[in-house]
């Protein structure tokens, strides 16, 4: 290698160049150590690449609450999610998808669906790591704007960080629920009527 006047150069760092592709990964590090310091990461475990979606009929939940939070993913990346926390839940006609591409077989698509009957899908102490969410929604004694640190009508656990907006609701009740999440935990998940089907191609719930 050699500068513009034609002598040759070795072992030369830019300096400037490092800094730069730097910042970024130690911002992120320090970033995901701050988060979990404060307790600020919604889901247990590291979430996949692929969020996926989910519909229902309905959802009629007791112990609404709602707030800002993080997942990260296996390579510790932060992905900004809005946490939707209920206490109890039953959904209607409940689908799950998720579609996974692959090299030369290309779209392959993972459909769950339950609560198709009489009997309705029954969730306690429900946590939905959601990026886009839809539908027709009615709420009882709804708190617009309380402190996320200060949410008492979810699940136990279901509080975000100090100084960040939140709201919650004695009662919740969704019809033509569209989501789209990272992650679904739950204390306990009763799937009435459980199907699972694989197929090709593109095949999602909505």
């Amino acid at each position: 290698m050699k500068d513009a006047n034609g002598r040759h150069v070795t072992g030369r760092i830019s300096w400037r160049k490092f800094a730069v592709l730097s910042v970024p990964a130690l911002a992120g590090t320090a970033a995901l150590g701050i988060a979990l310091a404060n307790g600020a990461l919604a889901a247990s475990f590291a979430v996949s690449g692929q969020q996926f979606k989910v519909s229902a009929d309905s959802l009629k939940g007791d112990g609404f609450a709602q707030y800002g939070s993080v997942d990260a993913n296996a390579r510790g990346e932060l992905l900004p999610v809005a946490v939707t926390a209920i206490k109890t839940a039953e959904l209607r006609n409940l689908c799950q998808s998720v579609v996974t591409h692959l090299p030369v077989i290309g779209d392959i698509s993972l459909n769950l669906t339950a609560g198709t009957g009489s009997t309705p899908v029954k969730a306690a102490d429900l946590f939905v790591d959601a990026t886009q969410l839809s539908g027709n929604a009615s709420f009882h004694n709804i708190e617009i704007g309380r402190d996320a640190s200060t949410l008492d009508k979810g699940p136990s656990t279901a509080q975000g960080m100090q100084d960040l907006f939140s709201q919650q609701a004695d009662d919740v009740t969704i019809t033509k629920l569209h989501q789209t999440a990272w992650a679904t935990n739950a204390g306990t998940f009763n799937l009435t009527g459980l199907s699972m089907k694989v197929s090709k191609g593109k095949k999602e719930c909505y």
